[in-house]
């Protein structure tokens, strides 16, 4: 093991999402690699998902990780606020994510008996779990936030102190709505250099109907995270962030420190497996031509309109470019994603084009020799798979901060996004989806976009990079251990 002793256990408790849970399990999978004992804590179905679809035998083994598995407390309440098997984001509809978050609240006791017991030295914890730090320090441990938000998303909410919601969610005046709306849509005054941070209005206004306004109590919470831990953890690296690592560490009055991409190791399919039903994907894929398919999958939490597949579909179709398109189902719905697709779509696109509607091996995916691009919902760790294979990015934001990521990715020239018209009242519209992938995919004007991408798999993919950024994580840790 590297180091010292002083750091022989590591706990690790993620929020209930795929898209933490997975960048926590890369984290575990390094940390135990380099002979670290670690304790990933989450509730049942989400260990089940991760043994059976994540890190499936025999790599579950050769992973050395403790997996704990801690059940929602009973509740007097009747019926359970969240249906019956739900425990993850991906299980529910948008506006029930705030259920999900009081569930995940009542973790905090069973969690702290576990840590009291099993006494780890250090723990690293999500966004909600403000009440860590105070547990680590009773039982002797150190602490810290690790982020899979990226270092430009943590600057642009600013330190700990400030505030960047619409408050409690009670009634406001047209111009506090402004205001708010005003500080969501433009660079804020802490960030001291140019940049084109900050939402569109539509991004706003699609929190607004799926979750409502936001809650003042999650943000406080979010900001006890930040300010209770020893220091904060990113995944990121310099060679993408440099200057927004620094302003962070700022802001933020602490170390912040990045991990790294967490990119899979070669021969690593990011602990997915292409087995089952998903073998459907490879054989397809392996009768298209080299660097030829865009690969489109929008994540585990957003769910499209009718509206939204149906036009997402015909720009597909028009575009003529090879596709592969895992859809999902909506959650909490009696209709399938496929129910949703224009009549006869399939057939016409038959050969060109394959849908698909399960769990896919998405680094198997990307890894493959016939895909050249990615239509992504811009969450960080699909982006960083992305680009670390060197795919050209097409940006779709869907929720959360994930307009953030594609403002930066534009920026960087990375990826280009598929525009959405005021005049069109924000929809989305095909012929824009045809244009945008058609640009990013085959014509002349996107080849500097798609050279970059490739550049970008060279420093997001250099293993002894992304290797040595874990070893100096593990010195980090130790030199900050109090106790």
């Amino acid at each position: 093991m590297e180091g010292s002793n002083n750091i022989k256990h590591i706990a690790m408790l993620p929020w209930l999402a795929m898209g933490h849970i997975i960048p926590y399990l890369h984290l575990a999978k390094r940390l135990s690699q380099k002979g670290l004992r670690v304790s990933f804590i989450s509730t049942p179905q989400n260990i089940t998902t991760i043994l059976t679809k994540l890190l499936p035998p025999p790599a579950a083994a050769a992973a050395a990780i403790d997996f704990i598995s801690i059940p929602f407390p009973p509740t007097d309440t009747d019926p359970h606020p969240l249906q019956i098997g739900a425990e993850s984001s991906m299980e529910i509809k948008t506006s029930n994510q705030p259920l999900l978050k009081a569930a995940f609240q009542t973790l905090r006791q069973p969690v702290t008996e576990f840590l009291l017991e099993s006494q780890p030295d250090f723990i690293l914890y999500d966004f909600p779990c403000d009440w860590i730090p105070g547990v680590a320090a009773d039982i002797g441990a150190s602490s810290a936030y690790f982020s899979i938000f990226n270092a430009s998303t943590l600057s642009f909410f600013g330190p700990p102190g400030a505030v960047r919601s619409s408050g409690s969610g009670g009634d406001h005046d047209d111009d506090e709505i402004q205001s708010v709306l005003k500080a969501l849509t433009g660079k804020p005054d802490w960030i001291p250099f140019e940049s084109n941070i900050g939402f569109h209005l539509h991004e706003i206004q699609r929190f607004l109907v799926n979750q409502g306004a936001p809650d003042s109590n999650e943000g406080e919470r979010f900001q006890r995270s930040l300010s209770g831990g020893d220091f904060v953890a990113v995944k990121t690296s310099f060679e993408i962030e440099s200057k927004w690592i620094d302003l962070l560490s700022k802001l933020y009055e602490k170390p912040v420190i990045p991990v790294g991409t967490l990119f899979p190791a070669a021969g690593d399919d990011g602990g997915e497996a292409w087995n089952g039903a998903a073998m459907a994907i490879k054989e397809w894929l392996d009768k298209q031509s080299v660097d030829s398919v865009l690969y489109v999958a929008l994540g585990t939490e957003a769910t499209l309109s009718e509206e939204e597949v149906t036009e997402l579909a015909h720009g597909l179709e028009d575009s003529g470019v090879p596709f592969l398109w895992i859809l999902r189902d909506p959650p909490e719905s009696a209709r399938t994603a496929r129910e949703m697709l224009p009549e006869g779509f399939e057939e016409r696109v038959k050969g060109r084009g394959m849908v698909y509607a399960e769990f896919a091996p998405q680094v198997g995916i990307l890894r493959h020799r016939a895909t050249r691009g990615f239509l992504t919902h811009c969450g960080w760790s699909s982006v960083i798979e992305g680009l670390g294979f060197g795919r050209v990015l097409v940006l779709l934001p869907m929720i959360n901060d994930q307009g953030l990521v594609a403002r930066l990715l534009e920026e960087e020239k990375l990826g280009v996004e598929i525009p959405r018209r005021e005049q069109d009242g924000w929809s989305l519209a095909r012929g824009e989806v045809e244009e945008t992938v058609r640009m990013a995919m085959v014509a002349e004007e996107g080849a500097a976009l798609r050279k970059k991408a490739k550049e970008l798999k060279g420093i997001i993919g250099n293993e002894e990079l992304n290797d040595r950024y874990v070893s100096d994580f593990i010195r980090h840790l130790q030199q900050s251990r109090k106790f």
